[in-house]
C-alpha cells in the first residue's frame, strides 16, 4: 500500500531545540488519568493578570506552542500548555489499551486544566487559545462558563465536506479511509512512524474519521448527547475570535462556521486572513504558531486576549455570520 499521500500543510514545526521554558507539571483528570504539561507563571501574584490555556490540535504535542506561550508570557499573561491523554507528556507506555476520545480530551482533559487554572491562579481571568480541534475541546468542558476571552485558529471538527474542494478527496482518503484502516490493524494510529503527526488513540481516530457534520453524531459525541441531552458548548459565554487562513484546507469558512454555531451563548467574530494580507505566500493549518509569524499574526491573538476586540489595523476581513449549517 502506498502511504505517501501526506499534504504539505500537515507538517508541524518541531519542538524547540532547547527545553521548554515553562515549568513541567502533572495534573489528574476527574477519572484519575494523569496529564502532563507546562506552566509559565510570573513571580508576583496579580488577580488582574489573565491566565491562558492553550488547547492543541489533534495529535500535536504541546511544545509546538511553547514559543507562542513565551510570547504571551512576555506580554503579561500566565500560560498553561498540556498534552491530551495519549499524546506527548500524557502518553502511557502503550496506546493499544487506552480508551480515549475527542470528548475525553475536552470533557476530562481540558476541564482538568480549567480547574487547575482556577486553583493555581485564584481570582485571575481565564482565557483560551484553541488550535484546530482545540477550539472544539474548549466547548466540551463543564466549567466553560469561566472562560473570558477565546481565540481559535483553524478550529473545526473535520467534517469532510467542509475540506477545501481542491484537496477534499485526497484528504478524505487519507484521514477517513487510510487512517482508520491502519488503526484497526494496529489498535492505535502509528502517526509518528508515518510522519502523520503523533501516535493517536483509536477512539480519537473513530471520532475524527466518522463522516458526519454534527459533533453529537460522532461516536463520543453521541455518548455525551445521550447522557445529558445537549452538548456543553452553551456553557461558554466568552468573546470568541475565530481566525481562519485562506490556504488552510481544513479551516474553510463552512468548517469554522460549523463549529461556531455550537457556541450559542458567545459573541463570535470570524476573521479570515489571506497569506498575502501579511506579505506571505502560504501559511496553512499549522504555521500560525511558528515564531516566523510573531510580528504579523501573533499580535492579532494578543489584542483579542487583552481587550476582547480587534485592533484597527488588523489584516484580513471579518466573515458575516451565516445561518446554522
Amino acid at each position: 500500500m502506498n502511504l505517501d499521500i501526506a499534504l504539505p500543510t500537515t507538517q508541524v514545526e518541531p519542538p524547540p531545540a532547547q527545553s521548554v521554558s515553562g515549568h513541567p507539571f502533572k495534573e489528574p483528570a476527574a477519572d484519575g488519568y494523569t496529564l502532563g504539561g507546562y506552566t509559565w507563571r510570573h513571580s508576583s501574584q496579580d488577580i488582574t493578570r489573565p491566565v491562558v490555556i492553550i488547547n492543541a490540535a489533534t495529535s500535536v504535542r504541546c511544545p509546538h506552542y511553547s514559543r507562542f506561550a513565551d510570547y504571551l508570557f512576555d506580554n503579561g499573561f500566565d500560560v498553561i500548555t498540556y498534552d491530551y491523554r495519549g499524546i506527548g507528556e500524557s502518553r502511557p507506555l502503550s496506546l493499544r489499551q487506552l480508551q480515549a476520545s475527542w470528548s475525553d480530551w475536552g470533557a476530562l482533559d481540558f476541564e482538568a486544566m480549567l480547574k487547575r487554572a482556577k486553583r493555581e491562579f485564584p481570582g485571575q481571568p481565564i482565557d483560551v487559545v484553541g488550535h484546530s480541534f482545540g477550539g472544539c475541546a474548549a466547548g466540551l468542558g463543564a466549567s466553560g462558563h469561566v472562560i473570558r476571552n477565546m481565540v481559535t485558529v483553524g478550529a473545526q471538527f473535520a467534517y469532510w465536506r467542509d475540506y477545501a474542494p481542491a484537496q477534499r478527496w485526497r484528504m478524505f482518503g487519507k484521514w477517513h479511509v487510510v487512517m482508520p484502516l491502519i488503526t484497526m490493524l494496529c489498535g492505535y494510529f502509528p502517526g509518528k512512524r508515518l510522519s502523520w503527526l503523533e501516535d493517536t488513540p483509536a477512539g480519537v481516530v473513530r471520532d475524527w474519521s466518522t463522516p458526519t457534520g454534527l459533533y453529537e453524531t460522532r461516536p463520543s459525541g453521541r455518548i455525551i448527547h445521550a447522557a445529558g441531552g445537549s452538548l456543553p458548548f452553551a456553557n461558554v459565554s466568552a468573546k470568541i475570535l475565530a481566525i481562519s487562513i485562506t490556504d488552510d484546507p481544513y479551516g474553510t469558512i463552512p468548517a469554522i462556521e460549523r463549529l461556531l454555531a455550537y457556541f450559542i451563548n458567545s459573541t463570535n467574530t470570524h476573521l479570515r486572513i489571506a497569506p498575502e494580507d501579511i506579505g506571505e505566500q502560504e501559511v496553512g493549518h499549522f504555521a500560525f504558531f511558528r515564531s516566523a509569524y510573531q510580528a504579523t499574526l501573533w499580535p492579532i491573538a494578543l489584542s483579542w486576549l487583552q481587550h476582547g476586540e480587534l485592533a484597527p489595523d488588523t489584516p484580513g476581513r471579518t466573515v458575516p455570520r451565516s445561518q446554522p449549517l
